[in-house]
């Protein structure tokens, strides 16, 4: 059999066209060298395995090889073989200039994402080995869209002893993240008839978006220091909220509001989605439970591995109502679902190892003393700003006087620091005054950056 190309470690693809084989040849093979799809220094392949390769003579090859070594687009040396002539690379004048990257800040104090630096590599390598070794044949075949067996149950049961989900496995889902799960559930919302989810006035766009993109219009709650006022407009069929903890304003739901949604819930059929993004990391109050546990068939129960772990792994849950369950579970028929089996099983593996448990109780020390050291340098340069939102989670909100956000957030851009203000995250049709402020997101910096980015935030605040 003849050499492959493959066998060189080349894979490149040719269309000879025009007349005749051998111009179309030499004309593709000119235009890959040309446009720098072919390196110089590149070796290719041999006349016979190229021919072989695309069903042609070896002359033909020979004699287009010929012709661009002729033409200085190639060299050929006895032993060395036919490599790519070492010469400038000529972009054809059709393609566009390719935009330029962002440049990233200096310093990050934006919400939303852990300190990936103490991601824990090395238990989770240990993780992946024990599962893989443990893991049947079939485990990596398309297996349930709804997710690996084995990961829906440790989860069921880590939700119920750690956030106090009432769940069995065949109602949880396993999916690549909140907005996968969101996507999903906002179809099942459509295929109802539902066209409107109330939303909270202060929160994610990105959420917003995806209910909007799936033909849902959203109509904002208003939030106070009770949390969000959770009994949505006549005509809407769900609300979406952070309970535990409020996004970005940062304070639990009241408990007589979220009696008051279920009673909303079980008086409409409507549906609660409930964001459990950071239920996990609570410091200087009793942890908030599950608004689920008050109704597991009217409340969708969604979580994430991105603040406890890593958003890199896309992996995350939704703890269904039976009906909803059933309905989700048939969008998803006919697909391999969304999550790679290695991390679900790893997941799976991590959680029942104690593993999970472990590292969240070490993040929560640590982001705990982040916590206390931004408040302390809050309260020896600006102690005049009110600090809210600091009892978990892994930001806080620093109120600032009306109308100078926007100069707060220039003066942060120029210490190199990217924070965002409260305006960022308000609803376009968000009832109520405008509030100021910063959320900062202690969370993000590694700790070799910590000290810095504390310095540039400092800088940047306004004096009383």
């Amino acid at each position: 059999m003849a050499k492959s190309w493959a066998n060189l470690g080349i894979d490149l693809h040719l269309e000879p066209t025009g007349p005749g084989l051998r111009r179309g040849l030499t004309d593709a093979l000119r235009e890959a060298v040309r446009t720098g799809r072919l390196a110089p220094g590149t070796r290719l392949p041999s006349s016979r395995a190229l021919a072989a390769d695309l069903g042609i003579a070896r002359n033909t090859v020979a004699g287009a090889y010929a012709d661009l070594v002729a033409e200085g687009w190639l060299t050929a040396r006895q032993g060395s073989g036919t490599r790519v002539a070492d010469r400038p690379v000529t972009a054809p004048p059709a393609e566009a200039p390719r935009p330029r990257p962002c440049a990233r800040p200096a310093y990050d104090l934006r919400p939303g994402t852990p300190d990936l630096a103490s991601f824990p590599r090395a238990e989770w390598l240990k993780a992946v080995r024990r599962a893989l070794a443990a893991a049947p044949n079939d485990a990596l075949g398309y297996g349930d869209p709804r997710g690996r067996p084995e990961l829906r149950t440790a989860l069921a049961e880590y939700l119920a002893r750690a956030r106090g989900v009432r769940a069995d496995p065949g109602r949880v889902l396993v999916c690549a993240g909140f907005a996968h799960a969101l996507t999903l559930l906002a179809a099942v919302l459509r295929a109802r008839g539902v066209h409107t989810v109330a939303v909270e006035s202060y929160g994610l766009h990105v959420h917003r978006d995806l209910l909007t993109a799936a033909g849902l219009r959203t109509v904002p709650l208003p939030v106070d220091d009770r949390g969000t006022d959770p009994v949505p407009p006549d005509g809407a069929g769900a609300v979406l909220l952070t309970p535990a903890h409020q996004f970005p304003m940062g304070v639990p739901l009241h408990p007589d509001r979220r009696a008051a949604v279920v009673d909303w819930a079980r008086r409409t059929g409507g549906l609660v989605l409930e964001d459990d993004y950071d239920g996990e990391f609570r410091y200087d109050r009793r942890p908030v439970g599950a608004l689920q546990n008050l109704d597991p068939d009217h409340v969708v129960y969604m979580g994430t591995a991105s603040k406890s772990l890593a958003p890199g792994l896309r992996l995350g849950w939704t703890v269904l109502p039976d009906a909803p369950a059933e309905e989700a579970g048939a969008l998803l028929e006919g697909s391999a679902g969304t999550c790679g089996v290695l991390d679900q099983l790893a997941l799976a593996e991590f959680i029942r190892s104690g593993a999970y448990d472990r590292h969240v109780r070490k993040m929560r020390l640590h982001y705990r003393r982040r916590r206390n050291e931004l408040i302390r340098a809050l309260a020896a340069h600006a102690p005049h700003l009110r600090a809210s939102g600091v009892a978990a989670g892994l930001h806080i909100v620093l109120e600032l006087p009306p109308g100078t956000e926007q100069d707060v957030i220039r003066a942060a851009t120029w210490q190199g620091l990217a924070v965002p203000g409260l305006g960022f995250f308000r609803h376009p049709a968000a009832p109520g005054p405008r509030r100021e402020g910063l959320v900062i997101g202690y969370g993000t910096p590694p700790d070799s950056a910590w000290s810095g980015t504390l310095d540039a935030l400092m800088r940047a605040l306004p004096e009383r």
